[in-house]
């Protein structure tokens, strides 16, 4: 059977065309990684990012490293956690 990530958090753009998944690998480490997709192509999501092999212990530790790392995330959770619907790393 394959070892499969389960997701903890997934945040998309605006457009819904990229996303970044902050994921639990199956012997506990945290991972992220940034996804693409078209949507007139029903293939699905395309990781983008290349941040899939690096290691967290802590959700609140990938997700930091997802916010410096992958632009538009930082503007789309910051209006989040500005309007207090979502939770800062710190929080998480």
């Amino acid at each position: 059977m394959a070892h499969v990530n389960r997701v903890l958090r997934s945040i998309n753009d605006e457009d819904a065309t990229r996303c970044v998944d902050i994921f639990l690998r199956p012997e506990g480490s945290i991972g992220f990684e940034e996804y693409r997709r078209d949507v007139e192509d029903g293939r699905g999501w395309f990781p983008i990012g290349g941040h899939s092999s690096r290691v967290f212990h802590e959700e609140s530790a990938a997700l930091a490293a997802a916010m410096r790392d992958v632009p538009w995330l930082r503007r789309i959770a910051g209006s989040a956690w500005q309007a207090g619907i979502a939770r800062t790393p710190e929080q998480a």
